[in-house]
């Protein structure tokens, strides 16, 4: 179900899905001018291929022989930021959401990271309350200048990971 993004293939496909799923979910919540910066910033194929340079680790979802969305990470320090988790809208329903959120904890374990951490829009309600049903907690609030006179007003979220016996 989870495929490491390591082609340039695999880059075009984040692309496309990134195109189509901000599109069409951050319109209503950041406006389309904010939405198309921060593509072009954030998950073109340049600036998705200069991530994977430096440590990011993105994974496309693959349900049905169809790609339905994608995540990604970077550890840090004891942390793992969950950096993108973004599904289709046609497979949102279907917990691809939480299976997303599950590797990305396996990911961690198989690391020794402590906790998951993540940025959601404050505006994003859905999110936040799927967040919260999987053990999420608010942490505080965070506001990052990301050029062009946009901000990103998030909230961070933490999640404890278990930690193995040993």
């Amino acid at each position: 179900m989870f495929l490491e993004v390591s082609t340039d293939n695999h880059i075009e496909i984040v692309e496309s899905l990134a195109r189509e799923i901000w599109t069409e979910y951050y319109v209503p919540i950041i406006g389309s001018e904010q939405v198309r910066y921060m593509l072009d910033r954030f998950q073109s194929r340049r600036a998705i291929s200069e991530q994977l340079r430096t440590g990011v680790l993105y994974f496309l979802m693959k349900e049905d022989n169809e790609f339905i969305g994608y995540i990604a990470v970077q550890p840090r320090g004891v942390e793992l930021f969950l950096s993108k988790i973004y599904v289709k809208a046609s497979r949102r329903a279907g917990g691809f959401g939480k299976k997303a959120v599950q590797f990305a904890e396996s990911l961690a374990e198989e690391r020794g990271l402590r906790k998951i951490v993540l940025t959601v829009n404050k505006n994003n309600v859905n999110a936040i309350k799927a967040y919260e049903k999987i053990g999420f907690v608010n942490v505080g609030s965070l506001v990052q200048d990301i050029g062009n006179g946009f901000v990103m007003d998030d909230y961070k979220m933490e999640k404890t990971v278990r930690q193995p016996d040993r």
